[in-house]
């Protein structure tokens, strides 16, 4: 009869710990129900629940060897899945407390259980970066583009951009002016080509493209930079300004907005000054 045999390492122990904490996480949550409050609750559980079985899911075949027989890329896709975990547990962090702890009278139970799922959001967040810390490449490795700081930022890129369509989105606050409506084209062609990047890297499909990956990477990141840089002008201007109307009931909205995509800009800037001096091979 066959044997299994565990390999244990730091990496292991890291991805146990997480799949530990989100587990307690939604279950403690679950337990005593969460309402929707705007769909908050609802996100919160998906954030723990899908960091949970994406964990189980690289646990599984890397401690069975399946990774030959998987149809991605495994030198990319465990730490792509351990950054995405990273910032989905990192805003359930902040978003469970914000909209079921503060200024709430829940009864003693219901309040208590809810704490201890934001103490485990907290840990499984801190198990995730230590993951992408230990997974991410080193100077001179040879490894998987998104082990490297531009494949990060790609996720990160990506995740703030799905943040700022929701901020936008209810209600819809950039159809007043066609400068607005272009600073939502900027977030949706930005959004759209980096999570390509993400797919082609972890679908192992970069050889698909007609023109070398590298120079698509370095041709994509300096429009990108470009582009972001029009919307970190222009959102604020016509948002701000009253003269165009300033800014209404939503006010709180439109500056995370603002200040989300300032930050997208730097990570789009950093990223293009990575892509210029990286040399990398995919493996």
């Amino acid at each position: 009869m066959p044997l299994i045999v565990f390999h244990t390492s730091q990496l292991l122990w890291v991805r146990l710990a997480a799949l530990l904490f989100t587990c307690v996480a939604f279950s403690v949550a679950a337990h005593v129900g969460v309402d929707s409050n705007g769909g908050m609750g609802d996100w919160c559980i998906f954030c723990w629940a899908f960091s949970f079985a994406c964990t189980l899911l690289v646990l599984l075949v890397e401690q069975f060897g399946l990774q030959a027989r998987v149809p991605v890329s495994w030198n990319n896709f465990p730490i792509t899945v351990a950054c995405y975990a990273a910032l989905l547990c990192l805003s359930a962090s902040v978003i469970f407390p914000l909209f079921f702890l503060k200024d709430k009278n829940w009864h003693r139970e219901t309040r208590d259980h809810y704490i201890v799922s934001t103490v485990f959001s907290c840990l499984a967040a801190v198990a995730y970066m230590g993951e992408v810390s230990l997974s991410k490449a080193r100077p001179g490795e040879v490894t998987g583009y998104m082990a490297t700081a531009p494949g990060l930022l790609k996720v990160c890129q990506t995740f703030v951009a799905c943040v700022i369509f929701i901020l936008v989105s209810n209600p819809v606050s950039y159809d007043s002016e066609p400068a607005l409506r272009w600073c939502m084209a900027v977030y949706c062609i930005c959004f759209i080509l980096s999570m390509a990047v993400v797919v082609l890297c972890v679908g192992e499909c970069t050889g698909c493209l007609p023109i070398p990956f590298s120079k698509f990477l370095s041709a994509y990141g300096l429009l990108a930079v470009i582009m972001y840089l029009t919307a970190t002008i222009i959102w604020p201007v016509f948002q701000f300004d009253k003269r165009y109307g300033g800014i209404g009931k939503n006010s709180s909205k439109v500056i995370a907005a603002a200040v989300l995509t300032g930050l997208n800009f730097l990570l789009y800037l950093a990223d293009l000054a990575y892509t210029a001096r990286l040399v990398f091979v995919t493996v």
